[in-house]
């Protein structure tokens, strides 16, 4: 059976399917509401249920205390409806709702596993059902580990302009059930299957404010992707491109970043190393990434922030940058579960 679903403030109707949660019917229909982990685990689609009857699949307490539950608060990402629907919403971005992307299954070739540091790895898709696969830049899609049906949640680091690829920046994790297929059991010419496109780590189309990014390990990859289409655009926006790892071996992609410093002058990039070996001759910025954006900047009131990174670097980021004039509502980041093994979580 079909329902109907009125999503308030926003007056936004939509029909949803007693077997599909309310999140997947908005995706879907292209709507893009707040997500993360789209597991239950997170709480960024937190709700309110105005009218009507609802089910919800398990959940964590942590994303949905039994008070709250008792209260009428639902996650959208766990709810079923069994009749028509009002729904408020509590955490929704109106630039974004309508600008969505209607998800969708594609199979895909492995082009490349390339070797980037010790621990990360690039990997490059190519789509073979359909050909093409729209999303924006700074979003990721759930690759399904092969022979199994979990999914592990990666950011792409190419931009749509790249018709037909989907290129990956994958941390490797002794045992990942994902990250560990690129040691070897992954080869060129191997499928694999992903739906998409997710997140709301993209720019709001309708603003034009200065940047600050903010990114650790992996979490090169949305971050790249915007900053790629930002220079297919030759944007004049001021970026402040803040990016932590431990040693000089662990920085990647130096001589893209210079490029792209060439093709966007208003992008100044400040890598950091939190633990420089004895012999890197390093002489930039030392420190966990967070404390070296907080020495550099002091009023952002003008910029909004994108962040990726482990979730002690977006924890500890968000108070900073609020304390540096940044609204919440202009810092964007993806939530993500332990188990996407930082393809994106911690990318």
């Amino acid at each position: 059976m079909s329902h109907k679903v009125k999503l308030e403030p926003v007056g936004i109707e939509m029909d949803v399917e007693e077997g599909e949660t309310i999140l997947s019917a908005a995706f879907r229909q292209g709507l893009m509401l707040m997500h993360g982990c789209k597991e239950g685990q997170c709480s960024a689609c937190k709700s309110f249920l105005l009218d009507g009857d609802l089910d919800m699949e398990r959940y964590s307490t942590f994303a949905l205390a039994d008070y709250e539950r008792e209260e009428g608060y639902v996650l959208l990402c766990r709810s079923h409806a069994y009749s028509d629907l009002e729904i408020e919403l509590i955490n929704y971005d109106e630039d974004m709702l309508h600008s969505g992307l209607p998800v969708r299954e594609a199979l895909a070739e492995v082009r490349a596993i390339d070797v980037l540091t010790h621990d990360i790895r690039r990997l490059v898709l190519g789509l073979v059902e359909p050909a093409d696969l729209a999303f924006r830049a700074g979003q990721y899609v759930d690759l399904t580990i092969p022979g199994t049906d979990h999914v592990r949640s990666f950011s792409m680091a190419n931009t749509p302009a790249s018709a037909g690829v989907l290129e990956f920046l994958i941390k490797m994790y002794p045992g990942g059930r994902f990250s560990s297929l690129l040691a070897g059991e992954l080869s060129v010419g191997d499928r694999l299957r992903l739906e998409g496109p997710y997140g709301m780590c993209t720019l709001r189309p309708s603003s034009e404010r200065d940047l600050v990014m903010l990114g650790g390990g992996a979490g090169m990859a949305p971050l790249l992707s915007l900053l790629r289409s930002l220079a297919e655009t030759r944007s004049g926006r001021r970026i402040r491109f803040y990016y932590g790892a431990r040693s000089r071996s662990d920085l990647f992609y130096l001589d893209e970043l210079a490029d792209l410093g060439r093709r966007l002058p208003g992008l100044t990039f400040v890598p950091a190393l939190s633990a420089p070996a004895a012999g890197d001759g390093w002489e930039g910025e030392t420190g966990m990434v967070t404390d070296v954006l907080d020495r550099h900047e002091d009023d952002l009131g003008s910029f909004e922030a994108y962040l990726c990174g482990p979730p002690p670097m977006i924890d500890a980021a968000v108070p900073v940058l609020i304390g540096k004039g940044i609204d919440e509502s202009r810092i964007h980041f993806d939530k993500f579960t332990v188990s996407a093994e930082a393809g994106s979580a911690t990318a």
